[in-house]
């Protein structure tokens, strides 16, 4: 089983002109309501490829909590364990202008509640565990010492970007990382990229897995590093390929999948999601991905 512990939010898009200048109101005529956050869209593309998927995480105590819980629910995800604080539900506030800019504001809400003691009953031996960095940082690196511990799978997708205390990356098995996001961790901003990962791979004894956009994924363990090659597409909207491609990635890896063969489904379903509108709505199924790997 795979184990999900993060974020999720009501997304609210605003599609603008331009977006504001400081002190300046915008008008348009509609805004577009969505469930997000990363927690929830990795859950969402892992259930939605197959995996057997469970939530943990925290709604509000107002109207969006049951609707973002409908709506994970829908996609396949078991919530039984998405608790609700007496908080509001977290919500991003999406800006998006003509040119495609954005600009965005998140209040975490009810994401603040979530702690590692409502993760720690679930573990058991062999499972996957899924975390972000959207919630409280303690939380989670408490979440993945706990399921260590236990012997499961541990896998951190370390966006937005951040620094992480050595102990927890000692005990992580994946860290899913972009450019950005992986000279954070490593504190480099001049090395080249690939080296990063194959010293931070070697310096804590995990796998790093590079995400690369159009240019695919780099794959860098202790004894090993290796490129996946991503699928030719002409995107509609990358939001959230990045959230699907963990997601697949660790719904493949939970199977029982060799590491390159998951890195390849999880590069063509994150291509396939940039096909539609949407961060989950995009999200491609099982069938889809295997489809377009044959050929």
């Amino acid at each position: 089983m795979l184990l999900v512990f993060g974020s999720i939010n009501a997304d609210l898009l605003f599609k603008v002109a331009a977006l504001p200048a400081p002190g300046e109101t915008v008008l348009c005529p509609s805004y577009e309501m969505a469930i997000g956050g990363k927690g929830s869209n990795q859950a969402a593309a892992a259930a939605k490829a197959g995996a057997e998927t469970l939530f943990v995480g925290h709604t509000g105590n107002d109207a969006y909590g049951p609707v973002v819980k409908t709506m994970l629910e829908e996609a396949g995800v078991d919530c039984a364990n998405l608790r609700s604080a007496d908080a509001p539900t977290a919500v991003a506030v999406i800006g998006v202008d003509e040119a495609g800019e954005n600009s965005i504001i998140v209040a975490s809400g009810a994401n603040l509640a979530t702690e590692a003691s409502q993760l720690e009953p679930l573990l058991t031996a062999g499972q996957t565990l899924l975390c972000q960095n959207e919630i409280r940082l303690e939380e989670t690196c408490a979440a993945i010492a706990a399921a260590s511990a236990k012997n499961c799978r541990t896998m951190l997708n370390l966006a937005p970007a951040g620094t992480v205390p050595a102990a927890t990356l000692d005990q992580l098995d994946y860290l899913i990382v972009n450019e950005h996001e992986a000279r954070a961790v490593a504190g480099d901003t001049d090395a080249d990229i690939k080296a990063i990962a194959r010293g931070l791979a070697a310096k804590h004894n995990m796998t790093v897995v590079l995400t690369l956009g159009a240019a695919g994924a780099y794959a860098a363990s202790p004894d090993s590093a290796f490129d996946v090659a991503a699928l030719s597409v002409e995107p509609v909207d990358t939001t959230g390929a990045g959230d699907c491609f963990s997601g697949i990635l660790a719904a493949r890896l939970d199977t029982g999948m060799a590491l390159k063969e998951a890195l390849s489904h999880a590069a063509a379903g994150a291509a396939l999601a940039c096909l539609a509108v949407g961060a989950q709505t995009a999200q491609p199924t099982d069938q889809e991905i295997r489809a377009r790997l044959a050929g």
